[in-house]
């Protein structure tokens, strides 16, 4: 979930998109698709690891993890479907002067501000084809956001902001889910996995991909986006229970209770989640579109202590198998439709 941060170069982001990841991708899909939570780990473990430098937004370690996702896409056989290979570039405008701001290029009046530079950011995006004559040409997207802070003021000597829950845990959920679903039988529906840029500065990957979208948008059926389900909740049910933004906007909410998915209603309407990540901008088009998540307003939010060390991987393997039935149902089941005024309004851009 969103705030701040940033600064590479297109030639330093090249650099370091070439290097090999210090990860090496894991084996690609197996014919059991089952969520395991040793796989579950290695991923988080990587993408929260010291060496990704809090995955700052246009940062090294950002590139970096960008990489090792493609990486893991590839090994999955997923389909390359970014403007370049798996990643879609996203130019960037960064301010370092005062507080690091970061913006898309074309943003009104940043060209005049002092100390901007502009650097290059990206999507990954990987597609599993469906395999129905009539229906693949229709899409589910499934997405979370990789960035985080960065590098920031130390606390107890620790100066990197891991994001291991925010939102290295929804990224592993889409690459596991795309593992599980890829090692069955081929979805009806094409699967877009995205994992986007930039959330935390502003939803500036997703509106880049809205700008400039790498399928026709028209064609995306349904969203479901991935953030925080690295801890369980209390209110949602405990260890292994996800819960669902928006639930009974759509009428996804009724086909995760109608075919047993132990996904419920968000149980703090009161916080406007379902305003609060990428899934927004998507919803505020006419996509039905929601955010899973088992975010308990945990106190290690946007801290130095959001690390690998305090995420609950059996719950979160729960959560994944969960979302990983959840896309299944999506990709080859009825497209979910907004119910009454549970559409948010087309102008409010984020």
């Amino acid at each position: 979930m969103r705030l701040r941060d940033l600064t590479l170069s297109a030639a330093a982001l090249a650099a370091v998109l070439c290097a090999a990841p210090r990860a090496a991708a894991q084996a690609g899909p197996r014919t059991d698709g089952t969520v395991r939570v040793q796989d579950v780990r290695a991923t988080l473990t990587a993408l929260a690891d010291d060496s990704m430098l809090g995955r700052g937004t246009g940062q090294p370690g950002s590139a970096k993890a960008a990489r090792l996702i493609a990486d893991r896409m590839r090994a999955l056989g997923l389909r390359p479907a970014g403007d370049s290979g798996y990643f879609q570039r996203v130019p960037l405008l960064v301010r370092a002067t005062g507080r690091r701001r970061v913006a898309l290029e074309g943003t009104p009046g940043w060209d005049t501000l002092p100390g901007v530079t502009r650097v290059t950011g990206v999507n990954v995006a990987g597609v599993l084809p469906g395999a129905d004559p009539v229906l693949a040409d229709s899409v589910v997207l499934v997405d979370a956001h990789y960035d985080h802070l960065g590098v920031g003021t130390p606390v107890d000597g620790d100066s990197i902001y891991n994001g291991a829950d925010d939102d290295a845990s929804g990224v592993t959920a889409v690459l596991e889910i795309a593992r599980s679903i890829a090692a069955g039988p081929r979805p009806r529906r094409s699967i877009l996995f995205l994992a986007t840029t930039g959330e935390e500065a502003g939803l500036l990957g997703t509106l880049w991909f809205i700008k400039h979208p790498l399928l026709p948008l028209a064609r995306v059926q349904a969203n479901l986006e991935i953030e925080m389900i690295g801890r369980p909740d209390s209110l949602a049910g405990g260890p292994g229970k996800g819960w669902l933004t928006g639930y009974d906007r759509s009428t996804m909410g009724q086909m995760l209770r109608q075919a047993g998915i132990p996904l419920v209603a968000d149980p703090r309407p009161d916080q406007n989640f379902f305003e609060r990540s990428d899934n927004i901008a998507f919803a505020r088009m006419g996509i039905p579109a929601h955010t899973l998540s088992s975010f308990g307003l945990h106190a290690d939010y946007h801290t130095v202590r959001d690390d690998a060390s305090r995420i609950e991987f059996d719950h979160m393997t729960a959560v994944i198998s969960a979302a990983a039935r959840a896309v299944r149902m999506l990709a080859d089941g009825p497209a979910p439709t907004w119910i009454g005024a549970g559409r948010p309004p087309a102008e409010e851009q984020p």
